[in-house]
């Protein structure tokens, strides 16, 4: 049995050690907004935050996370999120970021960890911070420009 504590609430699952946090967050726990894209690591669909820092859920083992605090995108824009979540959720919806919306949760969690640590990032900050979270449909300017927005939001 592996104790976790997600999105706010203690679960105790039966699951292997080495299965992906990703595979119990979608399979086990039914939470579907944390995506799989690539399953290397390389894509960012599946970004979590892991006592607060974003971590790709496809390839971090169970077992790794057993004693940490860990958010899926359903927590961290949803009636818990925080200022930063939903100033990122403001953003996204204002500038109208999404295009087919598949890496959107990743590229999210992402721009929420940023904002946390750094409430006026600058073009490069972004650039870092969202490195490795990837865009078929390819929204970079509108993600960068909706960070922006929500920068300005949390000042307000």
């Amino acid at each position: 049995m592996i104790k976790l504590k997600i999105n706010g609430e203690e679960r105790e699952l039966d699951v292997d050690p080495d299965t992906p946090l990703l595979w119990v967050i979608r399979d086990e726990l039914k939470l579907t907004g944390t995506k799989f894209g690539c399953g290397v690591a390389q894509c960012g669909a599946c970004t979590v935050h892991l006592d607060g820092s974003p971590v790709r859920a496809c390839q971090t083992p169970i077992s790794d996370v057993e004693d940490s605090e860990i958010r899926t995108i359903e927590y961290v824009v949803g009636s818990s999120a925080s200022k930063e979540g939903k100033a990122v959720q403001a953003a996204w919806r204002a500038l109208d970021v999404v295009q087919c919306g598949y890496c959107q949760s990743g590229q999210m969690m992402s721009a929420v960890a940023l904002l946390t640590t750094n409430k006026k990032p600058s073009d490069k900050d972004i650039d870092t911070a969202m490195n490795g979270n990837v865009c078929r449909c390819a929204t970079y300017q509108r993600i960068r420009a909706a960070i922006h927005d929500a920068a300005k939001r949390l000042e307000a």
